[in-house]
């Protein structure tokens, strides 16, 4: 056995199954695996075949690992259980060595902890009762089916029978406190307060030994009270019906006057209109006879072309001409430079990349995240995501299934606080996107 010292600690854990086949700590020492005892819930659990222990050989704690795992529901307890026997003994001019005797003093240690968890689970009195008080429970034969009460000094004491539903009531039975029964003439439920035979006819409110009894349940009173209830809800829903009817003749009255209203109004403003349209006519016709002289002074002839399909005609003003028109089949030479905005990414727990917005983006990292499969994938576009880390630092960057990096794995970006990275991407087809690393850019 192992020389460690046994701490002034409780010999009891309690664990719920969450943690599966465990391991599942205890804090108390033991010498042996067999000094403590498992429970699944109520189920004592068996060495071995059920589960393992690990004992430390410097400290004497240890953890139990269950062979078929638990679940939440259950509870683990683990309790010690060192069995009460004394396996060794010193014999006269024998060999009396330190460690034997440490050995015995450490179980007798632990067997007195076990007594003292136990007592810890009794029922107990306080420590400030008086010392007269007898917790000793009655004898057997006189505390048997009656639950358990305290006379006047505090001490244990039989109560009253426990009762019992004993059904509908009849004539010559033997009734103990605390029995219910039913009146079948009026379906109402009753408790005995004294004990005794019953006698006489039902009802019960009229019998010699009413007084015996108490009323719990008074079921034509609860009907009564019951029916009134419908009653009363009945009368509250047709009077909000009245009255969400009375609300919607209102406002249809108030809506038809207002339509009357909007109608005259209509058709005063109609005439108005018809009369503004003759005018307007009028003015329209003398407005195309010059726009026609003035087409005529000022065609300018469009140069003859043919294969112009998918281009566009850009004019100066004075000129057609297709020397700056953009062809999207040919090759284009721009004299200026084209740029696109940096569109700012929404950093969280996953970072959504819309490719449709633009061809470079920047993000930065607030902590660990994951880039999504990009949407809007069109094969050929290219571009870069700045990423940069914020004030902390350490914020790691996963990515998507449809990224493909050289290797076949992904990098792992600079964790430096402000550190800023650069990914190029090019997007090969639907479902695959070529991603290369700048790390650490400054």
């Amino acid at each position: 056995m192992a020389d460690y010292p046994i701490s002034n600690v409780a010999r009891r854990v309690v664990y719920t199954g969450s943690a599966g086949t465990g391991p599942y700590a205890f804090e108390f020492e033991v010498l042996e695996n067999t000094d403590i005892n498992v429970y699944q819930d109520d189920a004592l659990l068996t060495l071995t075949t059920d589960y393992t222990v690990t004992i430390s050989a410097l400290l004497g704690t240890g953890s139990v690992t269950l062979v078929v795992p638990a679940v939440l529901a259950n509870r683990i307890t683990i309790v010690g259980s060192r069995p009460v026997e004394r396996t060794t003994d010193f014999t006269t001019g024998g060999d009396f060595f330190a460690n034997t005797l440490n050995d015995e003093m450490d179980s007798q240690t632990i067997l007195v902890q076990q007594v003292a968890e136990t007592a810890e689970r009794s029922i107990k009195a306080p420590v400030t009762d008086p010392t007269a008080i007898n917790m000793t429970l009655p004898i057997n034969t006189s505390r048997a089916g009656k639950t358990l009460a305290f006379d006047s000094n505090g001490n244990p004491v039989p109560g009253d029978p426990i009762g019992n539903w004993r059904g509908n009531w009849s004539a010559g039975v033997s009734f103990q406190n605390r029995d219910i029964v039913k009146d079948t003439t009026n379906s109402n439920i009753y408790l005995v307060i004294t004990a005794h035979t019953s006698s006489g006819a039902l009802p019960i409110s009229s019998n010699t030994d009413v007084a015996k009894w108490a009323l719990v349940v008074d079921a034509a009173a609860a009907g009564t009270a019951q029916a009134a209830a419908e009653a009363a809800q009945a009368a509250a829903e047709t009077a909000e019906t009245n009255a969400e009817t009375a609300e919607t003749n209102a406002e249809t009255a108030e809506t038809n006057a207002a339509t009357s209203a909007s109608n005259a109004s209509t058709s005063a403003s109609n005439a108005a209109t018809s009369e503004s349209n003759a005018a307007t006519s009028a003015s329209n016709a003398s407005t195309s006879e010059t726009n026609a002289a003035a087409s005529a002074a000022s065609v300018v002839p469009l140069p003859s072309q043919t294969g112009n399909a998918g281009k566009y005609l850009q004019t100066d003003g004075t000129d057609a001409t297709w020397e700056n028109a953009v062809s999207l089949d040919s090759v284009n030479s721009w004299s200026k430079a084209q740029r696109g905005a940096v569109v700012a990414l929404t950093d969280g727990a996953n970072i959504a990349l819309d490719l449709e917005l633009s061809n470079n983006y920047s993000v930065t990292l607030a902590g660990d995240r994951e880039l999504d499969n990009p949407t809007n994938l069109v094969a050929g576009q290219s571009g870069i995501i700045m990423v940069t880390q914020d004030a902390t630092g350490t914020r790691l960057l996963s990515f998507g299934t449809e990224y493909k990096f050289a290797g076949g794995t992904a990098p792992v970006l600079s964790t430096t606080a402000s550190a800023v990275d650069y990914l190029t991407y090019f997007v090969e087809s639907a479902g695959r996107v070529f991603v290369s690393v700048v790390l650490d850019v400054s």
